[in-house]
């Protein structure tokens, strides 16, 4: 493919896309650039294995430091496991690109994208998932796109498209909005508390910007001379789905319909019809049709099918899901806090249904913050919240590694849900972290844990601005008939064709993720999800205030004590002192632990409260600007030959020389004044070295000293 350099002009930015220079042995290779920003995304297809029956689809997104011209801080001083951010865009592409490809592709297909160079104007990950449908449609994979991706800020009121990092930090929503030529195919966001209605018009807003991409890509193609591969129906021998329909289409309608079975109970009385009819195959002669089409996993892909479509059916032509519930209906919900004993700051359990999720809280000092060595500037992140998905969770056995892909993206989207809502940093300087352990699951864990966390920062005493809930929402479409499910639950999700969470407050929505099965969705049934997911987020989070209505007031005590408090940056250095000596001293006067930011903002943590109160005191009296005249009561620390040194404030002395002890002449200090003796004195002067000079001439002993601002 000969090289061309193709521009797109998009919110009057332009956006670059170069193809046939770089990856030439890859299936298709694409470089998007936008500013300085440059992402090299390459997609590949290889001959598939034999006897899988799912697509095997793999995306990486990879971050290069010399992209922000920087080295690595890692001992090895180069690039090694993902970071947290990097692992979310690889998802970001996944996500919306999986449900595109045709269902029978049995092809190892992999989707590399790799940040070249990085202007902090042009974030890299929307540029990273077009560019991934770009790098499709040049490898010739069939694939039901072109396919796009932007990002949707919110300053004052006017929606901005692909905002800077910056505007971001400063944005009232962050979303992220992937579609094609037949709609919204996926999308992310974190919100401020906003409304339904606002949220739905940035979707739009958001769909409307990424049919301008999509034509650039047909565009592109076009004058390429490429010609898009389309996925084709799957031809299938129709003799098997009619024999098991004839054999067990009855009895699995039957236990569909059975709405008082558990799901244990559901799950064995469907395996058992399949074992049922399993065997009658296996009793066919080796060369009948039915026998030699149920080969392999046909059998099981075969029977799965005709539950999904039984399923469906019953929800779409009856509207009853196969617990028995309506299509709005919430599951049984219970909900208790301080369910583990106060060493553990704050804990919540949660349960809807059968899933079950605990929560724990954790209070950390600034010290504990998380430093990111990625290519996102915003380095430090004070909430982390992180999610576990034990075996057991399901009801199996597996080895238990290090979290995965999925573990990562639900931690992410429950801690997204919960940092609209935490206490600004200069009234609780705390660094939090929540852990969710998943402890039975069937529907919408991360909606579960963003439930549990609430509970548990709660019961640690954190002050939220509102507590958060959220629900998992389902959607069945056959045609143009769409049915909408409130809670979804394992099956359904399975089965079904979306799965959008809704999370946030009795105000508004903090965090949205909507995942497709199908090649898109119109806004419009995106927005009848979003309005009927807030009842449901209402309802839920009622059952959780009857476990505790408002943050409690006291923390346990085995948190830590923290102070938080500003200063003048430029006496930062008088704290600190020659070499960390003042601030050494400090520590180790009090037993504290002090933090300082560039910007002024001190923070002590201790577990004895007097003690961070005496720390904070040394450290105002430390930066506390003296003037001349003012009085003191202070105590005499050391004596020199040419007079005494006298502690006005915790941490900060001046001297009286010999000469101001007294109206008289005086030879001798110690003939004056001793060291521990209480004074009063007065400030004679500060010197240009800022050196404070004392005098004890014309003031009366036992003197209140001038109030302390």
């Amino acid at each position: 493919m000969p090289a061309k350099i193709q521009t797109v002009s998009f919110d009057g930015r332009e956006i670059r896309l170069t193809t046939g220079l770089y990856a030439p042995q890859a299936g298709g290779s694409v470089l998007i650039e936008c500013g300085d920003t440059a992402v090299l995304v390459t997609a590949t297809r290889a001959k598939g294995r034999e006897g899988i029956d799912f697509l095997p689809l793999t995306c990486d997104y990879e971050e290069r430091l010399y992209a922000a011209g920087r080295i690595p801080g890692s001992f090895f001083r180069r690039e090694g496991r993902p970071p947290e951010r990097a692992i979310l865009t690889t998802r970001l592409i996944d996500r919306p690109l999986r449900p595109l490809f045709p269902s029978w592709l049995r092809d190892d297909l992999q989707v590399v994208a790799t940040c070249l160079s990085l202007d902090e104007r042009v974030p890299p990950d929307v540029l990273a998932v077009t560019g991934a449908s770009i790098a499709t449609l040049l490898a010739k994979i069939p694939f039901s796109g072109p396919m796009a991706a932007v990002r949707v800020g919110l300053l004052g009121d006017d929606f901005v498209l692909n905002p800077s990092y910056r505007e971001i930090e400063r944005s009232e929503l962050d979303l992220i909005v992937a579609g094609t030529p037949s709609g919204v195919v996926m999308v992310e966001a974190g919100a401020n508390q906003l409304p339904e209605q606002d949220v739905i018009e940035a979707i739009d807003f958001g769909y409307e910007a990424v049919g301008e991409l999509i034509k650039a890509q047909q565009t592109l193609l076009s004058e390429l001379g490429i010609e898009q591969v389309f996925p084709e129906p799957q031809v299938q021998d129709p003799a098997l789905p009619a024999f098991l329909e004839q054999e067990c289409g009855a009895g699995i309608g039957e236990v569909l319909k059975q709405f008082s079975l558990t799901k244990a109970e559901r799950d064995a009385q469907l395996d058992g019809i399949k074992a049922g009819v399993a065997q009658k195959i296996a009793g066919l002669s080796d060369d009948d049709p039915i026998r030699v089409a149920a080969a392999g996993k046909a059998l099981g892909n075969t029977y799965k099918g005709i539950t999904k479509k039984l399923m469906r059916a019953q929800i779409l032509s009856e509207g009853k899901r196969v617990d028995g519930r309506n299509l709005d209906e919430v599951r049984p919900i219970s909900a208790a806090v301080g369910v583990l004993p106060k060493r553990v700051h704050g804990s919540g359990l949660f349960q809807r249904g059968l899933t079950q999720v605990l929560s724990t809280a954790t209070l950390g000092t600034p010290s504990d913050a998380q430093e990111m060595d990625d290519l996102n500037p915003m380095g430090e992140k004070t909430y982390l919240h992180h999610y576990n998905f034990p075996p057991y969770s399901v009801g199996e056995t597996r080895p238990m590694r290090s979290p995965g892909r999925r573990e990562v993206g639900h931690g992410a989207l429950a801690e997204r849900a919960i940092i609209p809502v935490l206490p600004p940093k200069e009234s609780f300087p705390y660094v939090l972290r929540v852990v969710s352990e998943c402890l039975s699951s069937n529907g919408s864990t991360s909606m579960g844990s963003v439930c549990g966390s609430t509970l548990a920062l709660m019961d640690a005493g954190v002050p939220l601005k509102a507590p958060v809930s959220g629900a998992a929402m389902g959607l069945i479409k056959e045609g143009d008939e769409v049915r909408i499910l409130t809670d979804i639950q394992g099956i359904e999700d399975f089965l079904g064709d979306m799965d959008f969470k809704v999370a946030g407050t009795e105000k508004g929505i903090t965090a949205l993720q909507m995942d497709m099965k199908i090649s898109g969705l119109a806004v419009s049934t995106i927005a009848e999800a979003v309005n009927q997911a807030r009842p449901a987020r209402l309802h839920i989070l009622e059952k959780m205030l009857e476990a505790i209505a408002k943050p409690r007031d006291v923390l346990s005590p085995h948190a830590p004590r923290l102070l938080s408090f500003r200063i003048d940056p430029e006496l930062i250095g008088t704290v600190i002192g020659p070499g960390g000596r003042t601030i050494k001293g400090i520590t180790e006067r009090t037993n504290t632990k002090i933090d300082i930011e560039d910007g002024g903002i001190v923070t002590i943590a201790s577990h004895d409260g007097a003690a961070a109160e005496e720390a904070q005191r040394i450290i105002e009296g430390l930066t506390r600007r003296i003037s001349e005249g003012e009085m003191f009561n202070g105590s005499v620390t050391r004596i020199i030959p040419i007079g005494a040194f006298v502690e006005i404030l915790p941490g900060k002395e001046g001297m009286i020389h010999i000469s101001q002890l007294s109206e008289a002449r005086v030879e001798k200090v110690e003939d004056v004044i001793k060291v521990g003796d209480a004074v009063t004195v007065r400030v004679r002067e500060i010197d240009n070295r800022g050196r404070i000079n004392l005098t004890l001439r014309g003031v009366a002993q036992e003197q209140v000293p001038v109030p302390v601002d």
